[in-house]
């Protein structure tokens, strides 16, 4: 085991125990991650904030209605209603993972690039 993993279990397991004896659970979103507010907040401080995830802890897990709430902008998560039409629904970062977007061209997509059309023309310096 590395000390990268031992530290991250380490903090899991704060988080869990600051979750268990201070937490109180303000939701969930539709990926499973659970949101919690803290018990009590002193006079004059801001109330502690912060998420439970579901897996394996990633920040763009956090649907935009709950990162919002998250980071103080609105008092409670937007709910699904005030969704545009035009919005696609949330997904999370897929860097690195079997789904991640690989451009035409890409080495992991055969390394072959279309040929230039020739409508692109060198900038020269006059």
């Amino acid at each position: 085991m590395d000390n990268f993993s031992f530290i991250r279990r380490l903090s899991q397991f704060g988080t869990l125990l600051q979750t268990w004896l201070g937490g109180v659970e303000t939701g969930r979103d539709q990926f499973g991650n659970r949101y919690y507010h803290a018990r009590r907040t002193p006079e004059g401080v801001r109330e502690k904030r912060w998420v439970v995830y579901a897996g394996e802890p990633e920040a763009s897990k956090v649907p935009p209605e709950w990162h919002i709430w998250l980071h103080h902008t609105a008092e409670a998560p937007l709910s699904g209603r005030d969704r545009r039409p035009w919005q696609k629904p949330h997904q999370e970062n897929l860097t690195g993972t079997p789904d991640a977007y690989l451009p035409p061209g890409h080495t992991l997509e055969g390394g072959k690039r279309d040929k230039a059309t020739g409508d692109y023309e060198a900038w020269r310096p006059e």
